[in-house]
């Protein structure tokens, strides 16, 4: 009874009595989840998320100078296999661990299920978990270790993404080097400053954005379990991208020399006027903006020192970050965007409605903000050919059939390449 008055109150408190108006039609399993929900979702949070996303943030085009990157073309074979030692070094003494951000559904693929379990046309078949897999167990191979790898998942995919790996038998990884966590989730709100409900009992939620990993990661008492171990670096990769190393010595090597605590992989932005983000120093620190942004003049410059476009790196989500940085990030908190999304939600009579345009907002953090809290980065830009052929839609340029053939031929010529090198 306690928490019943306890809820309506906050309900009341926070001017979201609607969300209590089917509350004599449930059952009382229904209610109790209802009340439950009420109780663990912070208000306060979410409301001053809406109001402070009113404000829009205005950055000058001074507030922002080029970040230095290294283009993995430039380096000569020599540099390649000095830094590629420096990496292997500290993987093969189980100082490394890998991070997939795979809390996605294979919606927008037509697929049902969580995205990390899409299988490509090739054969066999294989799934985006496995084609990880394969190159965690190829690194574990040559350097005689066993990777330690965590999986984020989101409350939606996290007990099918399980079952999975159960049932393809964790693809001959080691089972106890394989650890699933969940990101959090915050309410959607309305244009109106109202939360919706998805069903008559359940306030709707969604997953708030792949910059919750850090303190997920901690929540799940991972972070310290990494210390345990000797972990130093971690890197984090997202699901869709067949082609990407996610565990490269080069850019680990590159890092350690050189002195930073986070990395990233790039790639240069074909046509400067495309909308992609692009990294930049913001007010002296590591960011990734928008090149709204940026002037007609910055969107092509070169720096006259190095020959190097100034303003035309975007963003792979492929990074590194030392174990001291992800102790740090998981006691900040990153910004968050906000998102206009069609969402489903249960209308004034208690019934399903299906918007026909955008009706709710979404808040996410990135983890690419997560550079901003240190001053400085290691940037390698790589090649589209060689490491980038993402799934993101069933019929746009970034299509599962597209990738397979650009996957295909890249194993083909690395298998060449392993082959020359024997």
């Amino acid at each position: 009874m306690e928490d019943i008055d306890l809820a309506k109150q906050i309900l009341k408190q926070y001017h979201q009595e609607h969300l209590w108006n089917f509350w004599e039609e449930l059952t009382e399993e229904e209610k109790h989840s209802l009340v439950s929900q009420i109780l663990s979702i912070d208000f306060a949070q979410i409301l001053q998320l809406y109001n402070h996303s009113k404000i829009d943030e205005v950055i000058s085009p001074h507030d922002l100078s080029a970040l230095p990157y290294t283009d993995k073309e430039e380096l000569s074979s020599s540099e390649i296999n000095s830094f590629e030692k420096i990496g292997n070094a500290a993987i093969s003494k189980g100082k490394v661990a890998m991070v997939t951000l795979a809390g996605g559904q294979g919606t927008r693929l037509g697929y049902k299920g969580p995205k990390g379990t899409f299988e490509l046309d090739l054969k066999p078949k294989k799934s985006l978990f496995e084609i990880i897999c394969d190159n965690l167990k190829e690194i574990n191979d040559t350097m005689q270790t066993t990777i330690p790898w965590y999986i984020m998942t989101s409350i939606y995919n996290d007990e099918a993404t399980k079952l999975f790996f159960q049932q393809k038998n964790y693809f001959g990884y080691p089972k106890d080097a394989i650890f699933f966590f969940s990101q959090s989730e915050l309410p959607i709100i309305d244009t109106n400053g109202n939360l919706v409900l998805e069903e008559t009992f359940k306030i709707k939620e969604a997953s708030n954005g792949n910059g919750d990993v850090f303190s997920a990661l901690a929540k799940a008492g991972y972070l310290s379990s990494m210390e345990r171990q000797g972990i130093e670096w971690v890197f984090f990769a997202g699901i869709d991208n067949v082609l990407l190393k996610g565990v490269d010595p080069l850019l680990l090597g590159l890092t350690i020399q050189n002195g930073h605590l986070t990395a990233s992989k790039t790639l240069r932005k074909e046509n400067p006027d495309d909308k992609d983000w692009i990294f930049a120093s913001k007010k002296g620190k590591p960011s990734i903006v928008d090149c709204c942004y940026l002037t007609e003049e910055m969107k092509t410059q070169i720096d006259a020192s190095t020959g190097h476009d100034c303003f035309r790196d975007i963003n792979v989500l492929s990074h590194l970050f030392h174990i001291s940085a992800l102790e740090q990030l998981a006691k900040d908190t990153l910004p968050y965007h906000r998102a206009f999304k069609k969402n489903t939600f249960v209308n004034e009579e208690g019934m399903k409605q299906v918007p026909e345009k955008p009706n709710t907002f979404k808040f996410e953090n990135f983890i690419f903000d997560a550079f901003a809290f240190f001053p400085s980065i290691q940037l390698l830009r790589i090649k589209r050919e060689d490491e980038f052929a993402p799934i993101k839609d069933f019929n746009g340029p970034y299509n599962p059939e597209v990738a397979t053939i650009l996957y295909e031929k890249v194993k083909l010529h690395r298998e060449h390449v392993d082959e020359e090198k024997d």
